[in-house]
């Protein structure tokens, strides 16, 4: 083994709406196709915006959508990483919940690293061949742990949204 030289960077995700969005990494360019194909399938009229970076060949970034500006916006964050078979999909009218078991499901999708509409900051290696995702930060330190208060909001919430909670 061999002392490769290589460097931490920290990218953060351009996200100036909030919007949801789910990072990953697949194996295959064939996965901008099959990731459409998923959303649409999953959640019908989405808006949704993905860009794939290739890992070799052109080494572009590929990029596919319902909605000019969540493309544009995941191509500029997908540039910004610019690490190998990355991806990442913006969401606007659908949310992860729905359809982070479908887009798990893609043949080619082997991690991923976050889905949350929260600040994320992503920790890569950079060495003279390219660039990896190591993690993601995703939010705010915690501030602590919930008390009965907590619990009754959080409960709430959920129902608030259509989700049953005992």
């Amino acid at each position: 083994m061999s002392d490769i030289p290589f460097q931490l960077k920290l990218v953060e995700i351009e996200n100036p709406d909030a919007l949801n969005f789910i990072l990953g990494q697949s194996h295959f360019i064939k996965t901008v196709e099959d990731l459409h194909e998923a959303v649409v399938g999953a959640v019908p009229g989405a808006k949704f915006g993905l860009a794939f970076c290739e890992a070799s060949g052109a080494a572009l970034v590929r990029s596919t959508g319902t909605d000019p500006d969540l493309q544009a916006l995941a191509e500029r964050n997908a540039l910004a990483l610019s690490a190998g078979h990355s991806f990442i999909l913006f969401l606007r009218d659908a949310f992860p919940i729905n359809i982070l078991k479908t887009v798990q499901a893609v043949p080619e999708v082997a991690n991923i690293f976050c889905a949350t509409a929260n600040p994320v900051q992503v920790i890569l290696a950079e060495s003279e061949q390219g660039r990896g995702i190591l993690g993601v930060i995703d939010g705010v330190l915690t501030k602590g742990v919930e008390d009965a208060e907590g619990v009754a909001w959080r409960k709430g919430f959920l129902r608030k949204i259509g989700y049953k909670v005992g």
